[in-house]
């Protein structure tokens, strides 16, 4: 799946197509530059899932946990600040990642060796104020 962006107003629609594109798949994990829009993308996705909780990015608390509107719950990890994989074992990664729960992850470069076989990569990157939004599933 690609988009293009040229507004935050466009993404609740990319919201509901990255879900319906996916829609077996937990796990996604997020790929690009400060700013370009990936807890904003985060945000609108777990609000197509029901999330009526404050959706912001986790860079101090490295996880927020949020609730879809049928109570199951949606974890989002930023990992900005870790500065090697293994500081993810601290948080018992393994148990969300392979949860079965939604799983959204930020700064995903930083423990890409841990990430589960199977997996949604997006990748967003910025033109001239134009978003790309490139998803696409991970087999390893």
């Amino acid at each position: 799946m690609t988009v293009e962006v040229h507004s935050t107003e466009q993404l609740p629609e990319v919201a509901r197509k990255l879900l319906e594109e996916y829609p077996d798949e937990r796990f996604f994990a997020f790929f690009g530059k400060m700013g370009v829009g990936k807890t904003t993308l985060i945000k609108a996705v777990c609000e197509r899932l029901g999330v009526e909780d404050n959706v912001c990015s986790p860079t101090f608390a490295i996880i927020n946990v949020y609730r879809t509107g049928d109570g199951a719950p949606v974890y989002h990890f930023d990992f900005y600040r870790l500065k090697h994989a293994e500081e993810a074992y601290d948080i018992g990664y393994e148990e969300y990642f392979y949860s079965g729960e939604y799983c959204f992850t930020e700064w995903t470069e930083k423990v890409e060796e841990l990430l589960p076989e199977h997996y949604v990569r997006v990748e967003i990157n910025e033109n001239n104020g134009i978003r790309t939004i490139i998803a696409k599933t991970i087999d390893d």
